[in-house]
């Protein structure tokens, strides 16, 4: 995440007119998905790593939560979250998802929409998740899907006549670092298999409460054009985790 691309104008620009920058939740299609994952936000401490312009922050606040900390690397991102921010208990704070360092239990929620494919370390971050996470928290997330990042590319294959063909998945196994183009840029991301993902979270004592592979809806299928292609494979990979109340619950 410390490469930062977000701040260059041009990547920035582009980010700005998608659907899910204009339209917030409801232009994210896995929302309706992620949304039903989430827990109770009354008088809920919540932080969201890598929020962006806020959508999540605000989200938590009007259900209730008692303060939402937002933090993101990006001074855009960030500028624009505090522009459409209004709640009194929504603060914002510039630091990379990596650098988190909170006393124990300073948090009862922890979430993450499409971040954690930009971290290099991703059970060390869980670890410092675990433990500001109170006993009794929860910590939920998406990422994009293995199978969309495995082979890198992050593009179909395609016929002769410009038709797609297929989604290539290569070197599935090979967990790291993959040179992605994503807005028409050149952006690296990290590749791991759906088993580090879980058994991460397993082996810190997490409760594995909700892994959904989210669909398109009919209706975005029959809406917009080339969303069809979107049910041949899997995009996002969402995930909910409990931090039992009694303490951790190490699995091998």
């Amino acid at each position: 995440m410390k490469e930062n691309k977000y701040d260059d104008p041009q990547f920035f620009e582009k980010y700005s007119h998608m659907a899910r920058s204009e339209q917030g939740l409801e232009g994210a299609g896995e929302w309706y998905a992620l949304q039903k994952m989430l827990p109770d936000f009354s008088g809920k401490r919540v932080l969201d790593l890598g929020c962006g312009y806020g959508w999540h922050c605000r989200y938590a606040a009007r259900q209730g939560a008692a303060r939402v900390l937002g933090l993101d690397l990006s001074e855009k991102m960030l500028e624009r979250a505090r522009q459409m921010t209004q709640e009194p208990n929504i603060h914002y704070c510039l630091r990379a998802i990596e650098d988190i360092d909170f006393p124990p239990a300073s948090f009862d929620l922890v979430l993450s929409s499409l971040a954690f494919h930009y971290i290099a370390d991703y059970p060390a971050l869980c670890r410092k998740v675990e433990q500001c996470l109170a006993p009794g928290g929860d910590f939920v997330f998406s990422v994009e899907h293995p199978v969309f990042t495995a082979y890198g590319n992050q593009d179909w294959y395609y016929g002769s006549q410009g038709e797609i063909l297929h989604w290539p998945v290569d070197h599935y196994y090979e967990e790291g670092r993959r040179q992605a183009v994503f807005l028409g840029e050149p952006v690296t991301k990290y590749h791991r298999t759906v088993t580090t993902y879980v058994q991460t979270l397993l082996q810190l004592g997490f409760v594995i409460t909700g892994l959904v592979e989210p669909q398109p809806t009919p209706e975005a299928v029959e809406q917009i054009p080339g969303m069809a292609d979107e049910m041949r494979r899997p995009m996002m990979l969402l995930v909910a985790a409990h931090k039992p109340a009694g303490g951790r619950q190490t699995k091998g």
